[in-house]
């Protein structure tokens, strides 16, 4: 990360708010969590609710970033979503944690690079807590894990991160792979990209629960961005 970022004076509150830290105990269906953070993002915006961070799980699907390419989409086996965020195709299912990220920009240093920056750190860091050493990649979208196992200068993918940013308020985020059907990526090429891999905790031989991982998530996103504060009920999604 740049300096700005390392430093965090880009990535925190100027005012010191908590973030809501919110943990939805069912599968959400994709098109519900985009109207979900459209509202959300709008109250924000508003200054009606505060800044959020949603866990969740989807049932499998693809999503097509504002770059995907057609021919990047070889066996519609699940459903296909425009997702309105930033990159190509990506697959979400059961056993990927997806952390849609809402963060008000205009109290964080107005830099959407610093703020990308601020969450591959975030999923970098969570890695390093399970001794998963992972990184960015010139040229190439999420945190990439070497395989060396593999071949010669293999690598997988193991989180995504597509953000869009409307009246300086986030949304979208990241979506880690933990213990997905890896092979539900046959269908896409992920990302665009089709001479590296995919893979995930499991995968790497690390049998965890999304739990186990979400309370290093928060740990890591507060070492980051800045306190949070668990809200009241898991499924309400006003402020």
């Amino acid at each position: 990360m740049n300096e700005a970022c390392q430093n965090r004076s880009k990535l925190l509150r100027e005012d010191g708010k908590v973030v809501e830290w919110r943990i939805f105990d069912v599968t959400l269906d994709y098109e519900q969590a985009l109207a979900m953070m459209d509202e959300r993002v709008a109250a924000i915006a508003a200054g009606e609710a505060p800044e959020a961070v949603w866990l969740l799980e989807h049932p499998p699907l693809y999503t097509a970033g504002t770059s995907a390419q057609p021919e990047d989409l070889l066996n519609p086996r699940f459903p296909v979503y425009p997702a309105g965020r930033g990159g190509q195709y990506t697959y979400h299912g059961p056993g990927q944690r997806v952390a849609y990220v809402m963060l008000d920009l205009t109290q964080r240093g107005r830099d959407i690079r610093c703020l990308v920056q601020g969450l591959e750190q975030w999923v970098i860091d969570t890695l390093a807590a399970h001794n998963i050493t992972a990184g960015r990649r010139e040229g190439r979208v999420g945190v990439w894990v070497a395989r060396p196992d593999k071949g010669l200068g293999r690598e997988d993918k193991i989180a995504a991160i597509g953000v869009r940013v409307r009246k300086w308020i986030t949304f979208h985020g990241i979506a880690i792979n933990v213990a997905p059907d890896l092979s539900h990526y046959d269908g896409i090429v992920p990302c665009g990209i089709s001479d590296q891999g995919i893979t995930s905790f499991e995968d790497l031989g690390l049998l965890l629960t999304l739990p186990e991982v979400d309370s290093v998530l928060r740990r890591r996103f507060e070492a980051l961005f800045g306190p949070t504060e668990r809200a009241r009920s898991s499924l309400a999604i006003g402020a």
